[in-house]
């Protein structure tokens, strides 16, 4: 349940996020997730294990880091340190998430120069993006699970028909689907309340 403050983001009973805390989890998926999928291994430390927010407070911050520019997993990171322990919260969240994996890319991309005449190196390469691909997919499932009514699907279906299959710009698609959702929903709003 949400706070009665009106803060829909942590909850009542949830202990403390301490800044070591936030760090080392943030640390562990950022060197530990390759090719996407940290959505959903953020919800699953975040509001599953831990408590540290409500689902409620972790869709927003999905919504969120998916409309601002950069990258959707450091965009949710930085608003879950900031929503937990505000500005030092993020900046541990910012640290875990790209600080460690930086170092891990540049290793990386030395093994990947290496390595790229082996046989079997693009079977491995293949595997790990199947991964982050289902955890992507997970996360929109649960996602989708929480949509109530036509009229989300009916955005979705839109945005889905206009950028898969007609292939249109995503940012144009996003600027009008974005106003078109919000009004949805607070038209809803009101005829419910």
């Amino acid at each position: 349940m949400a706070q009665p403050s009106g803060d829909v983001v942590l909850l009542p009973d949830s202990p403390q996020a301490r800044l070591l805390d936030i760090l080392r989890v943030f640390t562990s998926m950022g060197l530990a997730s390759f090719g996407g999928g940290l959505a959903g291994w953020m919800h699953r430390e975040v509001v599953e294990r831990r408590r540290w927010m409500s689902e409620e407070g972790f869709l927003a911050g999905v919504a969120l880091g998916q409309v601002l520019p950069g990258p959707n997993s450091v965009n949710l990171a930085l608003y879950i340190g900031q929503q937990l322990r505000g500005v030092p919260g993020a900046a541990m969240a910012f640290l875990g998430i790209l600080g460690p994996p930086f170092l891990v890319i540049l290793g990386l991309a030395l093994l990947y120069g290496w390595g790229m005449g082996m046989a079997g190196f693009a079977v491995v390469l293949g595997g790990i993006a199947a991964a982050g691909l289902a955890n992507s997919l997970a996360t929109g499932l649960r996602t989708a699970r929480r949509m109530r009514g036509a009229w989300p699907w009916a955005v979705v279906g839109s945005t889905f028909l206009a950028i898969g299959l007609l292939r249109w710009p995503m940012i144009p698609v996003v600027a009008v689907m974005i106003p078109a959702s919000i009004g949805l929903a607070w038209a809803e709003g009101r005829m419910r309340g």
